[in-house]
């Protein structure tokens, strides 16, 4: 360890905290710098807030979950990838799919079901792919503006104020070192010991004066760079405008999809229709496919009890429990559905034939309730 130099240090430290503490009780000189670097200062003062604002903001719109956020700080200080997540879109729409498989896709609801989910999970994708280009094209490169020029900046003006203390440490010594002089000078020069104080007060006063000088160097230069550095903080704009584009492009190809997936998946939803109630003791409402019917647009089922052909006369019932079919002359129910039934001749009475649009086929009896009776 080089002890000289480590008490070097100690004593320049000891200086600038003297310099500083008497700077701030006031009986120590400052030196000012120009009002043009006081003015880029507060500029890149302000762009500094400002970014760090925005990048918190867009932070919590991309990524709402703090947890996650913490997650990826980690990952991108150890140098690994993010972790793929699902969106809550997608978890969504997976439960959706898989609740229309449990439902069946054969019936209105469980076909509606896998429809919505396909789109939710499109959804999804669609949102993690926005992210991602959201990240890569303005988060990320202001966090880099912030991880690189405004440290550089922040560590250049500390150099800076340590270089302004040493000078003002330096004047005032200097201003020590003339006024020890001015007071050996009027002494009498015949004293041995008077011409010993005259010869270090020479002295100190020439070594002050060449540690002015040369600290006064080391500032000029240091405000200088300083200086250049907070004037590029003005051009960066630029770059932060292309960011800012950037963004809203992403935003605007994403928001542009998910309008055509919901268009798409809404165009989908039309061909499923609720049959309105009647009066009342009427039936419940009832989600069938248009395509049932035999229309394109969404439609109310006409009683075909008058119509010709069938096993009898059709009639409305109620389903007032779910039922899966056993066989394939059967048909699957599903609770509060309405269903046209009629007789089985010649048969049991355990059974009716039940009519779902063009799907018909056999059902207990005990599973519908009758509403035309």
């Amino acid at each position: 360890m080089d002890l000289k130099k480590l008490a070097g240090q100690a004593g320049q430290f000891l200086t600038r905290a003297v310099q500083y503490t008497e700077e701030k009780i006031g009986s120590a000189e400052k030196t000012e710098l120009d009002r043009h670097f006081e003015s880029l200062s507060l500029q890149a003062d302000a762009a500094r807030q400002w970014t760090e604002k925005l990048v918190i903001g867009a932070e919590a719109v991309l990524i709402p979950n703090p947890g996650n956020r913490v997650e990826d700080m980690i990952f991108e200080k150890i140098e690994k990838r993010r972790p793929n997540r699902l969106s809550n879109l997608e978890y969504l729409g997976l439960d959706m799919v898989q609740a229309g498989n449990d439902f069946g896709s054969g019936t209105p609801y469980g076909s509606a079901l896998l429809k919505v989910g396909g789109a939710e999970q499109r959804l999804g994708l669609l949102e993690r792919e926005f992210v991602s280009n959201a990240i890569q094209g303005y988060l990320q490169p202001m966090r880099k503006f912030l991880d690189t020029e405004m440290k550089t900046i922040t560590r250049e003006r500390r150099l800076l104020e340590t270089k302004r203390l040493d000078l003002d440490a330096c004047k005032s010594r200097l201003r020590k070192a003339r006024s020890m002089d001015g007071q050996s000078s009027h002494k009498d020069a015949v004293d041995p010991k008077v011409l010993v104080a005259q010869l270090q007060a020479e002295q100190e006063l020439l070594e002050a004066e060449a540690e002015l000088r040369k600290a006064q160097a080391d500032f000029d230069r240091q405000t200088e760079i300083t200086k250049l550095l907070l004037e590029g903080v003005r051009s960066s704009q630029a770059a932060h405008l292309r960011h800012l584009n950037e963004l809203v492009e992403a935003q605007a190809q994403y928001y542009e999809q998910c309008h055509k997936v919901m268009t798409d998946v809404q165009k989908e939803m039309a061909s499923f229709t609720v049959v309105p109630e009647k009066a009342a003791g009427g039936p419940a409402s009832t989600t069938v496919p248009a395509q049932a019917v035999g229309v394109s647009a969404p439609t109310t089922i006409q009683d075909p009890g008058s119509q010709e052909g069938g096993k009898g006369p059709w009639r409305r019932a109620k389903v007032v429990c779910d039922y899966d079919a056993t066989c394939r002359e059967e048909m699957s129910l599903m609770m509060n559905e309405v269903v046209l039934y009629t007789e089985l001749q010649g048969q049991t009475t355990d059974f009716v034939t039940a009519k779902r649009g063009n799907q018909t086929g056999r059902v207990p009896r005990a599973y519908i309730e009758p509403l035309d009776d």
